[in-house]
Formats: structure tokens, C-alpha cells, sequence
């Protein structure tokens, strides 16, 4: 599995959220910075090349839908992301977001709460 664009995980998000969707359809949830349709057109088609999305044809045009979850590239792409920079560790991890004030002690402290309920 590629790793997405910036624009891509935009366009993805929007798929994900709408579950089945059009081009037009896109372009009128992306923000103002949103691409000319042919533009974002070819860009949907690239993501389905990289087998992230399929489509339905309606005559000419098509409706396009996820074939993969959002779950499924984010335990990816966070697994990624912990091995490239966190050295696969979870605690490495955890004290970057502490020492950045991303995550506050009632936090940490509701995600050991979630952890102990679990085991």
C-alpha cells in the first residue's frame, strides 16, 4: 500500500466520509483551495490506479467508493510512522506528544484507565 499525497488523503477523507460519491460531489466538500474538476478528476483516478478506490459507471460518468477502510491506512501508515520515527516504541512515542504539551496529564491518565479496563 502507497502512501498517500497530502491532496489524496483530503480527497480520501471525503470518500471515506460520504461512502459513495462523484467527482462533483468532491469538489463542492473540498475547501476553497479545491482543484479545477479535471484536475481532481485525474487525481481520484490515481487513487483508484494505487487500488484505494473503485467506481460504478452511470453511462459517462462514475460514482467512485473506498476499497479500503480508513482503519485499514491508518494502522498502516501510524505503524510507519512509529518505526521511521519513534524507533518502534509506543512509550517513545507517547513522551514526544507529552513533551510537546499534545497530550496533557488527564489524558495519559485516561489512556492507562483504558488500557488496565481492557486487560
Amino acid at each position: 500500500m502507497q502512501r498517500l499525497t497530502n491532496k489524496e488523503e483530503e480527497i480520501m477523507k471525503i470518500i471515506w466520509r460520504l461512502k459513495k460519491v462523484f467527482v462533483k460531489e468532491i469538489k463542492a466538500e473540498m475547501k476553497a483551495d479545491a482543484p479545477h474538476y479535471n484536475t481532481l478528476s485525474t487525481i481520484v483516478r490515481n487513487l483508484e490506479e494505487k487500488g484505494f478506490v473503485d467506481h460504478e459507471a452511470f453511462g459517462n460518468t462514475h460514482r467512485y467508493f473506498p476499497r479500503i477502510t480508513k482503519e485499514a491506512y491508518r494502522k498502516r501508515f501510524i505503524n510507519n510512522t512509529l518505526i521511521d520515527y519513534y524507533d518502534n516504541s509506543y512509550k517513545g512515542m507517547v513522551s514526544y506528544f507529552a513533551k510537546e504539551q499534545k497530550i496533557s496529564v488527564e489524558e495519559l491518565k485516561e489512556i492507562i484507565a483504558l488500557i488496565e479496563k481492557e486487560k
